[in-house]
């Protein structure tokens, strides 16, 4: 091809613009028009038909929130707590023998119109029922935390597959071409099990995984500004030979969209340079603000500062953000895995999520952002009806709870239900698939022909599985 007749084949405009105007006014007029692009580029997928929603933001529950101890209620627990457990069947658990029936340690009203059940532990979340979505027949095809949390993040069990925010990064590209389409913000204590493979792009384009934003860390944005001693002239010099470099490696290794990603990541990160401080500065959020998300406590300061994030991130265009509570770091035990001491550790993870959570959802509605916003709340499995150790509750992936709010879902409703401990989901049973397959039909994609090749095979977020619950969007 050739551009204006005047330029030898083989040469598009992202390499003339990048090779030929790389200095002064000239390199910043090129990223200039090369930031036009969108960041999804070329591979973003028309819509299947018209969505409600436009972004996402999902918090994740990392190491199994206990459903009957949040959002499931379930009056035998109460009734027959301490008594011997015996649902009429064997009971095979992941690493104990089970115990009594176990009440949960907290008490339980109803709030909203809808007259939803919640427990004391959420008394924030309880006061915004009439606009959440329950769904509490939710299953795992697992009972380990790792394959489980991919399951929930990627669609597979096994590592190296898309996370959903890639996938949905492919789809729609971006809004705002100076931030990343695709944000995590894991807990400051460290990772989830799995690591940073729970928001990889996998087989799709390398651009699609997440940025990692850790609003709490001294560098929020890792190697965002050149080390110290590197002046502007320099490091402008240094970008110019490396686009040079990348641009003949790339063009000798065809079809790789690693180079691409980091082409694009070091034109990002030039441009973030200018709109990430802007988006982590919280100094213009009012008093009142501030303290609805939590940030005058010690106990929700880090999570609220996440969810406060989260929100400036959506409202300037970013697509998917996942905001992670709880982190795979040993003993101590501060994420949600309680095996043993139920109270203690869902005491403090619950405290510390509720309040941020609850802030977030009022906010995006006050501003009209809820609309088309879907919040998505989530974990990897549920817990036991039955004590572990006397306190504890062991791993249950037979029956839990998520829930989703705004952009599009129905406020104030429920879909299906577990048995009458908690236990197993009985009615309408759900999955990952399901959430992830309407979620998408949201966002205005049928799940079936939102597809890449890989490998020989039509991959997609929901594998060979997932159905649309209808009866959740409006």
């Amino acid at each position: 091809m050739s551009i204006d007749g005047g330029h030898p084949a083989g040469i598009d405009r992202r390499r003339f613009l990048r090779t030929s105007c790389l200095g002064g006014l000239g390199g910043l007029a090129a990223t200039h028009l090369l930031a036009r692009e969108p960041l999804g580029g070329r591979d973003i997928v028309p819509r299947h038909h018209a969505p409600t929603a436009r972004r996402v933001v999902q918090l994740f529950m990392s190491g199994a929130a206990s459903q009957c101890d949040l959002f499931d209620y379930k009056p035998e627990l109460i009734a027959r707590n301490g008594q011997p457990w015996d649902p009429g069947e064997a009971v095979e658990l992941f690493q104990s023998k089970p115990g009594n029936v176990m009440g949960s340690p907290w008490s339980w009203r109803q709030h909203g119109e809808c007259g939803r059940w919640m427990s004391g532990l959420v008394p924030h979340l309880a006061t915004c029922v009439d606009d959440i979505a329950f769904v509490h027949s939710m299953t795992s095809r697992s009972n380990v935390h790792g394959p489980a949390t991919f399951l929930e993040s990627t669609g597979f069990l096994r590592p190296g597959f898309p996370a959903m925010g890639a996938w949905v990064a492919f789809g729609l590209g971006s809004e705002n071409d100076d931030l990343p389409t695709f944000v995590c913000l894991p807990d400051v204590r460290g990772l989830p099990p799995g690591g940073t493979k729970n928001w990889s792009a996998g087989f799709l384009p390398a651009q699609h995984q997440a940025t990692v934003i850790q609003p709490s860390a001294p560098e929020p944005i890792a190697a965002l500004f050149p080390p110290a001693g590197i002046d502007r002239d320099r490091d402008r010099a240094d970008r110019a030979l490396l686009e040079v470099l990348n641009e003949h490696h790339r063009a000798s290794r065809p079809g790789d969209s690693r180079l691409e990603a980091r082409i694009r990541s070091y034109e990002l990160a030039a441009r973030m340079q200018l709109a990430a401080p802007e988006v982590l500065d919280i100094a213009g959020e009012s008093a009142a603000t501030r303290r609805a998300y939590g940030l005058d406590d010690e106990i929700t300061a880090d999570f609220g500062r996440r969810c406060l994030i989260a929100r400036r991130l959506l409202e300037r265009g970013v697509r998917f953000v996942q905001v992670w509570s709880g982190a795979d770091n040993g003993f101590p035990r501060r994420n949600w895995d309680s095996h043993e001491d139920l109270a203690r550790d869902h005491g403090a993870m619950g405290r510390s999520m509720d309040r941020p959570a609850a802030a977030l959802l009022i906010d995006l509605k006050r501003r009209g952002l809820l609309e088309d916003t879907i919040v998505h709340w989530t974990t990897e499995f549920g817990r036991m009806p039955c004590s572990q150790g006397g306190r504890g509750r062991d791993h249950n992936p037979f029956g839990f709870t998520n829930w989703l709010a705004g952009g599009g879902f129905r406020g104030g409703v429920a879909y299906g239900a577990t048995d009458e401990w908690s236990w197993k989901a009985v009615d309408r049973v759900t999955d990952n698939y399901d959430v992830h397959a309407t979620m998408l039909w949201a966002l205005g994609y049928d799940h079936e022909r939102l597809t890449v090749r890989a490998d020989g095979i039509d991959r997609r977020l929901t594998d060979v599985h997932g159905r649309v619950l209808a009866e959740l969007l409006r």
